[in-house]
């Protein structure tokens, strides 16, 4: 007799299991595009940006490389 309860138990346990995974699924896939949709997008380099030299040899980077020898 307690066959049958257990089967309508189980069928609900599946049931509500499949239910959050799908649920949780759903938001996985709905996070990558709201962040997206949210992030700002990076400026373009103008053209005098573009040749400009980003690295200087500094007292202090010297200082770094001296003290820290790789």
């Amino acid at each position: 007799m307690h066959d049958g309860n257990e089967n309508k138990v189980a069928e609900r346990r599946g049931f509500l299991k499949t239910l959050g995974t799908a649920g949780g699924a759903a938001a996985a896939a709905a996070a990558p595009a709201a962040a997206q949709a949210q992030a700002p997008r990076p400026r373009k380099e103008t053209e005098v940006e573009k040749v400009a030299a980003r690295y200087r040899e500094t007292d202090h980077v010297k200082a770094f490389y001296r003290t820290n020898r790789y």
